[in-house]
């Protein structure tokens, strides 16, 4: 009993040294209506990079590689969460948000053409948050609970949804943040 109480509080212990080592920069927002089962929440403009995809890891690695100094400046750029996917007409699009410290001057240009910087408008997101993998099953079954709670309350959504994924791949589904957003009007 005394090896399994051992056990359970090194898990622990790892887990919360694992978690908070690795804790990420967000773009800031600001709560304005929150319900059991999602909250409105209002972002300023932020700067993204940005890559069109077929294939998750294709347009990943692209993104990756730019913070990892392919870009003008050569300047290592520090990760952030969400990685965010979204499709735009036909076109599937791969986002990580940059630091706050970057702004319309000092950004870093992408090195490969494939790979642009762009801006999300300040604004309002209907977002609900759920655990597990990162699968378009889960994503759609999440974003349809959503899209019907926003129905019920006659919120107008003003874009597809956005699959927000905050936990890299080893991290136990369970303990998983993942969230689906939709931007909104809201007064």
């Amino acid at each position: 009993m005394k090896n399994v109480n051992l056990y359970i509080c090194l898990f622990v212990a790892l887990f919360i040294f694992f978690n908070n080592t690795m804790a990420y920069e967000e773009p800031d927002y600001k709560i304005v209506h929150q319900t059991k089962k999602f909250e409105i929440r209002y972002y300023e403009k932020r700067i993204v990079v940005q890559t069109k995809f077929d294939r998750e890891n294709s347009g990943f690695m692209k993104l990756f590689n730019y913070i990892s100094g392919s870009n003008n400046h050569s300047e290592k750029i520090k990760m952030t969460t969400p990685v965010t996917m979204l499709k735009v007409g036909e076109d599937t699009f791969m986002q990580f948000s940059l630091p706050s410290k970057f702004n319309s001057t000092n950004t870093p240009l992408p090195n490969e053409n494939s790979v642009e910087i762009s801006y999300i408008d300040a604004g309002h997101f209907a977002v609900s948050r759920y655990s597990g993998r990162t699968t378009d099953e889960n994503y759609h079954k999440n974003a349809n609970i959503l899209l019907k709670e926003l129905e019920k309350k006659s919120i107008i959504i003003k874009s597809s949804p956005i699959k927000a994924i905050y936990d890299g791949p080893f991290t136990i589904p369970l303990f998983r943040r993942n969230e689906v957003m939709f931007l909104v009007e809201w007064n």
